[in-house]
């Protein structure tokens, strides 16, 4: 079975879907793995070191896409022509496909007969933890965010006892206590900053505190807040004006606020009001991770460094593709075990009666399958 990688084409996009040292794993358990030339530079990694891990470099797009049995990639194929349509009837695609936000692939896939698995779809179980590759972007994600926040900030984020007396460490404020507000949290923290964090999940109470951070709004916390796949669920108007009460005081407070609440397949929730911008000191930092989904805070500008009211207010895109090193290191190891899972005796084999399989897989021989189980059967 021949494992293609084709260079992702999206204007900011560096990762790549699979780095050398994943692929001479591939290779060494029987695989064929093709490269298209150049997929790999963007994150350091060269046609050179693809050849030495026992790849195949191909010349361009319609080879990488045209010759794989299963093809790997990082983002949802687009353009004109679209790479979908390069592809092997049967086929089989696997990569963050994400198709509410990319209506027009279904009736790709379809017309080719393709077989699609979306990771992003992976069931959150103990399981696939290591197929897990939302955790780990979003982990790069909130690690990134905290970065950009201290760099932007003009202040220390650190306490300091200088010559000129006591420089107060700067104060974070990370909405949503996620793998990136986690990692966000800890991140501040060890750059020397006082962290507090807020979440509607009274499960992450403990996490934030064994980072060190504070825990705001024990008195708000929801049994039932907890959504599919652990995700924060929406919650009710009453709630979210306590919510803004609460949050109000603190966010005034802060030298930062990092905001990471998202909702799968819809616009992010509006926590940051301008009233609490306008509430801020001036040079406080907001970053809001959420902005390629519109954004926790009402201001944020996708794609955007902005100021407003005396405030720095950044709504970064694909923050990710700053670290492409360790972010394909990462992705690639999650995708190469989401293969792995997929592939019994050198062949691709799907057994639907799996949760991970029926949960991640999208399009099987082109037809959208909501619910795999139903729809498949138990079909291999």
């Amino acid at each position: 079975m021949r494992i293609a990688v084709p260079r992702e084409t999206a204007p900011r996009e560096t990762r790549v879907a699979l780095i050398p040292e994943t692929v001479a794993r591939l290779v060494k358990s029987g695989l064929e793995v093709v490269v298209e030339t150049g997929a790999g530079a963007r994150a350091t990694f060269l046609d050179d070191a693809y050849r030495a891990a026992g790849a195949r470099i191909v010349a361009g797009a319609r080879d990488a896409w045209g010759e794989g049995d299963v093809v790997l990639c990082v983002r949802p194929p687009a353009g004109d022509p679209n790479p979908v349509d390069f592809m092997r009837e049967g086929a089989t695609l696997i990569g963050f496909l994400r198709p509410v936000q990319n209506p027009d692939l279904l009736p790709r896939l379809a017309a080719r007969k393709v077989n699609a698995f979306a990771l992003e779809k992976v069931p959150r179980i103990s399981r696939a933890q290591k197929m897990d590759a939302l955790s780990s972007m979003s982990m790069v994600a909130g690690y990134k965010a905290a970065l950009l926040a201290a760099d932007t900030l003009g202040k220390f984020f650190p306490l300091f006892m200088t010559a000129a007396g006591t420089i107060a460490p700067a104060r974070v404020f990370v909405l949503g206590a996620g793998v990136a507000g986690l990692q966000a949290i800890a991140t501040a923290r060890r750059l020397g900053a006082v962290v507090e964090a807020f979440d509607v999940r009274p499960a992450v109470r403990e996490e934030v505190q064994s980072l060190g951070a504070i825990f705001v709004n024990a008195e708000l916390v929801d049994q039932g807040a907890v959504g599919e796949g652990g995700y924060a669920k929406e919650q009710s108007e009453d709630f979210h004006r306590r919510e803004r009460e609460l949050l109000h005081k603190h966010i005034a407070g802060a030298d930062v606020v990092i905001s990471t609440a998202m909702v799968p397949d819809r616009p992010a929730p509006r926590i940051i009001t301008e009233e609490m911008v306008k509430a801020m000191r001036p040079g406080s930092v907001i970053v809001d991770l959420a902005a390629e989904s519109g954004g926790n805070c009402a201001l944020t500008k996708p794609g955007e460094t902005i100021v407003r009211h005396g405030v720095h207010i950044a709504g970064p895109l694909d923050l990710v593709c700053d670290m492409p090193v360790h972010a394909s290191q990462m992705y690639s190891r999650n995708i190469a075990t989401l293969l792995v899972h997929l592939v019994k005796d050198g062949q691709l084999q799907l057994d639907f009666d799996d949760e991970i399989t029926r949960g991640a897989c999208i399009a099987h021989q082109g037809q959208p399958l909501a619910e795999p189980a139903a729809a498949a059967g138990g079909a291999k």
